[in-house]
């Protein structure tokens, strides 16, 4: 079933989408510098107070070698989904896992400084090694590793198929399942995939979302399991599950952002600076540290790209993907004309970049209808 476009017009939806795209490559680029500092002292001692733009990431730290506006391996990652999609006019698994086998693999070497933009991550090194070195073919190499590596590629799936919730579950779900196989995972990647579909349709990060995202769930759109009935009251005595039970356990991923949202306008409920949101739902790399600061930042500023993107940066710890995943949110709410020209650009191949984040909104607008 195809989500309405609403009151929505077409030039807003191409912006949002193109917007959504470019902010994620943006902020990956702006944390290729200042990636991975949990002694946040150190941070300020090398970047200063206040990181605003691209930086060259210090000699032996992550990324080191590369320069201001250039991308990580997360960017690369994202770029080639990115371009399978616009080539294919869709998500095709097959075209996807024949790019990672011939243009990302052999410039691997299984090391976690190896490779291209510096640095591999966990859930991809496990998948060089089965597929590689094992021999096992794609559908059997999924790790359980907790990291955002499938979220950061899956924002150009959740773009292209932002009109079509369940196409784009389905998707994203089987996208994320290449590389991990971790329920909580693949559960909270679906989520913000969801999440940042209706965003790119014209909704906001609000504290209505989750209930029209849980109507999505009882329509058969979104496959999260659940047996509640209206606002998530108590199911009546005889109802069975059939027709509910999802692909994954809960809803409550889906429920996250509209209770982060909440808290972003309640008076008792304070967090000053918003970068600091980094320490309050943790540092390190894993989706349920790095999805609830992503939706606070983009609630808390919902109509200002630079300060969602820079809050996020200079929150230390695995900011790059914190940054990556709120500049997606972020960008899709404010779209590209919402964007600050100076981030453009600064990017390293923005315009190759804007043209195939241009093409895949376009194919979005056609699917309108």
């Amino acid at each position: 079933m195809q989500a309405n476009m609403g009151t929505t017009t077409r030039d807003g939806l191409r912006d949002r989408a193109v917007g959504a795209l470019m902010g994620a490559f943006i902020g990956d680029a702006l944390g290729v510098g200042p990636h991975w500092y949990y002694d946040l002292e150190q941070l300020v001692a090398d970047y200063g107070p206040w990181i605003d733009t691209y930086t060259r990431p210090r000699p032996g730290r992550y990324h080191a070698g590369l320069e201001p506006g250039q991308p990580s391996q997360s960017g690369i990652l994202l770029e080639m989904t990115l371009r399978s999609l616009a080539e294919c006019a869709g998500y095709d698994e097959a075209d996807f896992c024949r790019r990672l086998d011939t243009e990302l693999f052999p410039q691997l070497d299984g090391t976690p400084m190896g490779g291209p933009g510096g640095y591999t991550s966990q859930s991809m090194r496990d998948a060089w090694h089965k597929r590689v070195e094992q021999g096992l073919p794609w559908g059997a190499i999924g790790g359980n590793a907790d990291n955002t590596e499938a979220a950061e590629r899956i924002i150009a799936i959740a773009v292209r198929y932002a009109l079509a919730p369940g196409a784009l579950a389905r998707s994203v779900a089987a996208n994320t399942a290449l590389t991990q196989t971790d329920g909580t995972v693949m559960a909270m990647t679906t989520a913000y995939a969801a999440v940042l579909g209706m965003l790119v349709e014209g909704e906001r990060l609000d504290g209505d979302l989750s209930g029209k995202l849980m109507a999505r769930v009882k329509a058969g759109e979104l496959p999260f399991h659940t047996i509640t009935q209206g606002n998530l009251e108590a199911p009546a005595r005889a109802q069975k599950e059939v027709g509910h039970a999802g692909l994954f356990a809960s809803p409550d991923a889906l429920l996250t952002p509209s209770c982060i949202a909440r808290a972003v306008h309640s008076p008792a409920i304070q967090i000053e600076p918003a970068a600091q949101v980094s320490l309050l739902y943790g540092l390190p790399c894993a989706v349920y540290h790095q999805f609830p600061a992503a939706y606070y930042l983009a609630a808390r500023f919902p109509d200002d790209f630079e300060s969602a993107v820079l809050h996020a940066l200079n929150g230390g710890g695995q900011n790059l993907a914190r940054a990556m995943l709120t500049g997606a949110l972020s960008g899709a709410m404010v779209g590209l004309s919402g964007i600050p020209q100076r981030f453009i650009d600064g990017l390293e191949r923005a315009a190759p970049l804007l043209a195939l984040a241009e093409r895949l909104a376009d194919q979005l607008v056609a699917s309108a209808g």
